[in-house]
Formats: C-alpha cells, sequence, structure tokens
C-alpha cells in the first residue's frame, strides 16, 4: 500500500535526520510552500515540492553568500540541506519573530533591490529567469480547472509571452530575486531582511520592481509606490513596459491557487475563480485577496 507523506511529515522526518528535536513544531502557513516553526531551535522549516531542489540549493548557496558579504538576506541555518523527503524537499532558515504593527513599507525593499543590484556577480550560475514556465505546469497538471478556464489561461500565457519578447529592459540583465515583493520581507529588530530567494534567477532588472507595482491589486497606494521607486532611485512607471510584467505577475501569482484548489481548498478554489474572472473581463482595477 502506497503510503501519503503528508508537508508536515516531511519536516519532522527532516528535523530529525538533521539531529533536531521536532516536539516544537508548529505550522505557520501553507501556500505554495509548506512553511512550519521550529520553535526550540530558532529555525523555520520550509518544505517545498520536490521538483524545486535544483532551485533550492542555488537559493541556500546564494544566501550563503549574500550573509557573507553583508548583504540582509533571510539567513539559512548552518546545517547540510536541502534535505530530500520524496516527494518533498526540505529547507531550514534563521526565525525572526516579527512584530505587532505589520510588515515593512515598500520604500524599505525598494532600498534593499537597490543594494542587491549594486551587488557584484554571484559566484554561482543562476538560472535564466523563464516567466510563466511554473505557472504552465499548474495549468497542465490541474484537475480542477474548468476546460474554458485552462483554455484561457493557456491562450493569455502565449499572447503576453509573445509582448514579453518585444520588450526593451533600459536597466538591463543581472542577477534578481524573482519574486520581490514587500510581503516577501521581513524586520529584524529595528532592520529589514529580504526572504524567499526560492526563483532567484539572472534576468530583467524590471521583473523585481514590476512586483511592488503589481500590489494595487490587494491596495497598494501610490505613495507606497513613490517612496519605493524613490529609495530604488528609478520610477518604472514611466516605462511603457511595465504594464506586460504586472499583467504576467498577475496570471504567476495563479499558479498556487490552482494547485491549492486542486487540494480541495474551498477559500483558494473561490480567490481563484474571481481572479480568472477579473482577468478575462480585463478589470485592471479589480482588487485581489489573499486567501
Amino acid at each position: 500500500m502506497t503510503m501519503t507523506v503528508s508537508p508536515e511529515s516531511a519536516a519532522r522526518q527532516a528535523c530529525r535526520a538533521s539531529g533536531l528535536a521536532d516536539r516544537s513544531l508548529t505550522q505557520l502557513h501553507q501556500h505554495a510552500t509548506s512553511v512550519f516553526l521550529l520553535l526550540d531551535a530558532g529555525l523555520v522549516v520550509r518544505v517545498s515540492p520536490a521538483t524545486q531542489l535544483q532551485r533550492l540549493e542555488t537559493a541556500v548557496t546564494l544566501t550563503r553568500w549574500l550573509v557573507a558579504n553583508g548583504f540582509p538576506a533571510t539567513e539559512p541555518a548552518d546545517l547540510p540541506q536541502p534535505v530530500a523527503y520524496e516527494p518533498y524537499v526540505v529547507t531550514f532558515w534563521r526565525h525572526y519573530p516579527q512584530p505587532e504593527g505589520g510588515l515593512p513599507s515598500a520604500g524599505r525593499l525598494g532600498g534593499l533591490l537597490r543594494a542587491f543590484h549594486s551587488l557584484p556577480a554571484p559566484p554561482i550560475t543562476l538560472p535564466q529567469f523563464q516567466p510563466l514556465s511554473s505557472f504552465k505546469d499548474a495549468v497542465e497538471s490541474s484537475v480542477g480547472l474548468e476546460p474554458t478556464q485552462r483554455e484561457w489561461l493557456a491562450v493569455r500565457r502565449e499572447e503576453l509571452l509573445d509582448a514579453y519578447e518585444e520588450l526593451d529592459f533600459p536597466l538591463g540583465h543581472g542577477h534578481i530575486h524573482g519574486d520581490a515583493y514587500p510581503g516577501n520581507t521581513l524586520w529584524d529588530q529595528c532592520s529589514v531582511k529580504l526572504g524567499d530567494w526560492d526563483e532567484a534567477a539572472f534576468g530583467p532588472r524590471e521583473i523585481d520592481l514590476a512586483n511592488t507595482f503589481q500590489g494595487v491589486r490587494f491596495g497598494r497606494t501610490a505613495e507606497e509606490l513613490d517612496e519605493f521607486s524613490n529609495q530604488y532611485g528609478y520610477d518604472i512607471s514611466r516605462w511603457p513596459g511595465l504594464r506586460v510584467l504586472c499583467e504576467i505577475r498577475d496570471l504567476h501569482t495563479l499558479g498556487s491557487y490552482i494547485r491549492r484548489a486542486d487540494r480541495g481548498d474551498s477559500a483558494a478554489r473561490r480567490q481563484l475563480s474571481h481572479r480568472i474572472e477579473t482577468l478575462r473581463n480585463r478589470e485592471v482595477q479589480a482588487q485581489w485577496n489573499v486567501a
């Protein structure tokens, strides 16, 4: 009989294999990645699909280099990792307890990205940025999407990739975070860390800026966007390619909701349907929720 390994079971096995007691393990949240807190060790345990193994190896190596060079990245634990437990792969990170009062501002992220993009090239080979590649896999493997939804998403993806190929990127290409937005920043007392490095790549620098502007879907204000641009030192809103990158980001955000809906998450299914409907109707100002 085939036994299904849960993310929690994989986290506990990885903890024990790494010499860590797992009794204080509790779940923090589950989205594209299942995230647990190992309170006694002061660590965050992240459980990702095994298909992400190579990217996670890159993320651990990159962040160790960044921390060693004084960049405020979230710090991987000093353990042999990633640890593979099919169908998952597990990584360990230092825990940063968060104060009351919300996330760091968009402006703090702008300053972090300016510093990150100014660093010399890291001594590892980063994957080439490939927009909507994981999204394609999510759509094609989904068991829950309606046929009309699947067809529209596939066609829309091709349209946006064609538009992307026509873009000219004034900031050039280099190392990018790939998933930079204020939600991936953390307080470390009075300073701010940039986390979630799973999508680090070599690509257009504008990718790291556009994600914050796509946040108007979630209520980000014009004042926040101005602060972000001022701290980075470039106003991407004046660049005509921004809309294409924001629309690519719109589709990209659907991937985790498709996977969660396929697993029976009803809240994710409702939010997914809402997002697809607003995209099909070209409601560019429609507000989305984080379910």
